[in-house]
């Protein structure tokens, strides 16, 4: 089996880390998140690591991120220093390595710093944060801006917002970064990227669509229309999915 590995130039010492990474994702028993893929936390020359494992892709894929484009791993590498050349927070990247097998991409890895955090911007939308009004007014202004800095992450969604508590306001980071896009934002389209944020109170959707309307000087009536809209519509997408699943 070969591979190929990817290392941050800060991060020179955690090379040999990378090359035993599968022997230390199988030691760790500190899952945080297992679906599709799995991350666990990993303390590597004292520092705490967070490792990505990314499932085996099917063949056709395989084949793809083979020769065509770049694999889900290494697409998170790159696109975390972009976003730290860009001044966006995300954990800091430390490295990739991917495995091939018969000449095809098998399985493949992701190391960042683990990032300290207060909570994801899940627990804003479900108001079990007492400040949650204003975490959501200041987290329409970061939509604005790394709108402005031309970034747009294709999964920007309630789990992959880190958020943490600071003298001065409210830090956010993004995660789960290896489907993103930089490219030119309208603002208009950009209050479709609130479109994965399903509230439980629409007051919350009318905060951000009138904070982002705002900043970027357009219609205040029109944005809340839109931001509305297309969470209704992807929610009820993706639920007639599951029902058609056979799942609640």
């Amino acid at each position: 089996m070969s591979h190929k590995l990817l290392l941050n130039p800060q991060y020179k010492n955690f090379e040999d880390d990378l090359l035993n990474i599968k022997e230390i994702f199988k030691g760790s028993d500190a899952s945080i998140h297992k679906a599709r893929n799995e991350l666990k936390i990993v303390e590597l020359h004292g520092i705490k690591c967070v490792v990505k494992s990314f499932k085996v892709p099917h063949i056709v894929n395989r084949v793809a991120y083979t020769h065509f484009r770049e694999g889900k791993a290494k697409k998170s590498y790159l696109n975390a220093m972009k976003l730290q050349e860009l001044g966006v927070n995300t954990p800091e990247a430390i490295g990739i390595i991917e495995f091939f097998e018969n000449g095809l991409l098998a399985e493949s890895y992701f190391i960042s710093v683990m990032e300290k955090n207060d909570f994801t911007i899940r627990e804003v939308f479900h108001h079990t944060v007492s400040t949650y009004a204003d975490i959501l007014k200041d987290f329409a202004k970061f939509t604005y801006e790394i709108h402005q800095k031309g970034v747009w992450h294709v999964d920007y969604s309630l789990g992959n917002i880190l958020v943490t508590v600071e003298d001065e306001g409210f830090k956010f980071s993004l995660v789960d970064i290896n489907r993103m896009e930089f490219r030119t934002i309208s603002p208009y389209e950009g209050l479709t990227n609130f479109n994965k944020f399903w509230a439980k109170d629409d007051n919350d959707l009318v905060i951000l669509a009138t904070e982002y309307a705002n900043l970027a000087g357009i219609d205040v009536k029109k944005a809340i229309d839109i931001v509305i809209h297309e969470a209704k519509f992807l929610e009820a997408k993706v639920n007639l999915k599951r029902r058609l699943k056979g799942k609640k």
